[in-house]
């Protein structure tokens, strides 16, 4: 009886401290961010989100290890060159990016997935980008400043354009630096299509045009071949005429000049 007394009781005291120490460890994994700031950047919570503020921090790179709860990334006015693939694949809330005045000349064409879906602001004004991979902007939904940068006008260009939803406030400040037709460049890149020009047709139209070279090419080698081979063949039987000629007569020579005579 004393046992059957005493049990209920250990099993109530054993629950009652293991509901104690889950409570504990909850609100101390609560009290710790998703990941913690990097070290050369400032990072804000508000309501739960975080601002994550790296501007003019001499930064060479996307920093690695960013808090997941991002909402808001501003890495302006530094010195990254490159926007590797899966850059910000963890930042599943961010909404906003800002990726302007760096010295960005390639974006991967991974360089954004993960955050398709959220974000809602990328801006890439005033870096070095001249092209970027069809597949860079595929699915974003975002509002996007690509402003100030020497583009070269091209097919490629053309179908990444075509797809985005551009900031209208700084679309006539995507020009043509460069273009595959030389009279486009230094034109707003819109105003150039707007026009009704194609670059992907003058595209297709320079491969006809390197594909008909090469074909007039190789037959203009042919034919060269040909004449030479039939002058060789003839110089040739005239040697030999020439040869017959200086042998004493007789009737197997005569058959022989009757027979080249009848080849010239």
């Amino acid at each position: 009886l004393v046992f059957r007394a005493a049990w209920p009781r250990t099993a109530l005291l054993s629950d009652g401290f293991a509901l104690l120490c889950g409570l504990l460890c909850g609100i101390c994994l609560a009290s710790f961010p998703a990941s913690a700031c990097p070290t050369s950047c400032h990072c804000i919570e508000k309501s739960g989100l975080t601002v994550v503020q790296c501007m003019s921090r001499n930064l060479d790179r996307v920093p690695p290890d960013l808090p997941r709860d991002t909402v808001v990334l501003l890495l302006a006015s530094n010195h990254i060159t490159h926007v590797p693939n899966h850059a910000f694949r963890e930042l599943h809330y961010l909404q906003e990016l800002d990726l302007s005045n760096n010295d960005i000349e390639t974006v991967d064409s991974g360089a954004f997935q993960g955050v398709s879906d959220s974000l809602l602001i990328l801006d890439l004004s005033n870096n070095h980008i001249q092209s970027v991979p069809k597949e860079a902007f595929a699915h974003l939904r975002a509002k996007i400043s690509l402003s100030n940068n020497p583009w070269h006008c091209e097919c490629t260009l053309q179908e990444v354009l075509r797809e985005l939803r551009l900031d209208p406030e700084t679309v006539n400040e995507v020009v043509c630096h460069s273009a595959v037709q030389e009279e486009y460049a230094g034109k707003p890149v819109i105003q150039v299509l707007d026009s009704g020009i194609n670059f992907c047709n003058f595209h297709h139209k320079t491969t006809d045009v390197a594909m008909f070279v090469t074909m007039f090419g190789w037959f203009t080698m042919v034919i060269a071949y040909v004449i030479y081979y039939v002058r060789h063949n003839q110089e040739d039987a005239r040697r030999h005429l020439e040869y017959l000629k200086s042998l004493p007569s007789s009737s197997h020579t005569s058959k022989d000049l009757d027979t080249i005579s009848t080849v010239l």
